[in-house]
């Protein structure tokens, strides 16, 4: 069964913020607010959750999963950027944008792409997402909270814990956060390339 955690959404409170990273490093799977919409998370050292959440989300060995980082130089460790990947990737960040990017050896190999090695990163711009990141100290290994047949994403937390009670440890509840998926890029070729448009401003890129 799910624990249940209603989080303020702009100003989450630090206790709880504390118990959801306590279940993280005890190797918890959590749902939890974004920018763009619920996701799923677990420590990036966790092969069971990364497995578990294949399985929640019915996904191949060929899912991009993605890092999701606190800040620009915590991503920047994941990654390697050229300049102009640099500059166009900080200024569009925090937002709800994905980056698939060649991983630096920083990234264990089962989590990057098994023949071009990349990954994708984000920095979120959500109060609740940023606590708990900036708590746990390292990035999170997320997907987007997408249920197989589903019409629509869940938007309220409530409605994740009843349809996912027996598949996840817990349910971080900051009210609605939108259906929309993040924009995707990918910049594995040298220039940028938007294979999803979502949330963020597709124009940019």
């Amino acid at each position: 069964m799910a624990r249940y955690l209603d989080v303020h959404p702009h100003d989450p409170q630090p206790r709880t913020v504390a118990q959801v990273v306590a279940l993280l490093r005890e190797g918890a799977v959590v749902a939890y607010p974004t920018d763009s919409m619920y996701a799923l998370g677990t420590r990036v050292e966790n092969p069971d959750g990364l497995e578990r959440i294949r399985r929640i989300r019915h996904l191949d060995d060929k899912h991009h999963f993605t890092l999701v980082c606190a800040d620009f130089a915590q991503l920047g460790q994941l990654v390697h950027l050229d300049n102009s990947a640099f500059r166009a990737i900080k200024a569009a960040t925090p937002g709800p944008y994905t980056f698939i990017l060649q991983a630096t050896p920083e990234v264990p190999r089962r989590l990057a792409h098994p023949k071009k090695r990349s990954v994708g990163v984000r920095i979120p711009d959500h109060p609740v997402a940023q606590a708990i990141l900036r708590e746990l100290g390292e990035p999170l290994l997320s997907s987007s909270l997408v249920v197989p047949g589903a019409e629509w994403p869940m938007t309220e937390g409530w409605q994740i814990k009843e349809e996912l009670d027996a598949v996840l440890d817990a349910v971080v509840d900051a009210g609605d956060c939108g259906t929309e998926p993040t924009t995707v890029v990918d910049w594995t070729s040298g220039t940028p390339e938007v294979v999803r448009s979502g949330a963020g401003d597709p124009d940019r890129f």
